[in-house]
């Protein structure tokens, strides 16, 4: 069985609610913590209301973002899918562009937990695979 951790145990970082460009949809400012832990072009697994989606760090002028979250990797490195689950998350929280949001490093660099403030969280703490496995798949999976 998958180590539990509570959000209660784990380094929380404030993320920022932003907006992409002039569009209505919003995404998410890391902070400047993360830089040690996150680079552009990297993917994540990202924790929402319980469901571990894909993400990919992403780099403009102000810093570092994430535009969305995806059932798929593949849907994370295309930058699109079916649901956008982090645009959704994000709308349906009684916060504005500019608040904040708590994020958790579960596994640094890995897998991270998003959560409303004040709000507790818990985690299953499983790596996902190792690069070469993942590479391997990635290959397998081509532009699916």
């Amino acid at each position: 069985m998958a180590p539990r951790v509570t959000s209660d145990d784990l380094e929380t970082h404030r993320a920022e609610i932003a907006r992409l460009g002039s569009t209505r949809t919003r995404c998410l400012r890391l902070p400047d913590g993360l830089d040690d832990e996150l680079s552009d072009g990297d993917f994540i697994r990202l924790v929402i209301d319980r469901s571990e989606r894909h993400a990919r760090v992403e780099t403009d002028a102000r810093g570092r973002l994430l535009r969305g979250a995806f059932a798929f990797k593949r849907e994370a490195r295309a930058g699109r899918g079916e649901e956008n689950y982090l645009a959704m998350w994000l709308a349906e929280l009684d916060r504005e562009v500019g608040d904040g949001v708590d994020l958790d490093s579960v596994i640094p660099g890995e897998l991270y937990g998003l959560r409303r403030p004040g709000d507790r969280a818990v985690y299953d703490a499983v790596s996902g695979p190792t690069d070469s496995l993942s590479s391997i798949a990635e290959r397998l999976d081509g532009d699916r």
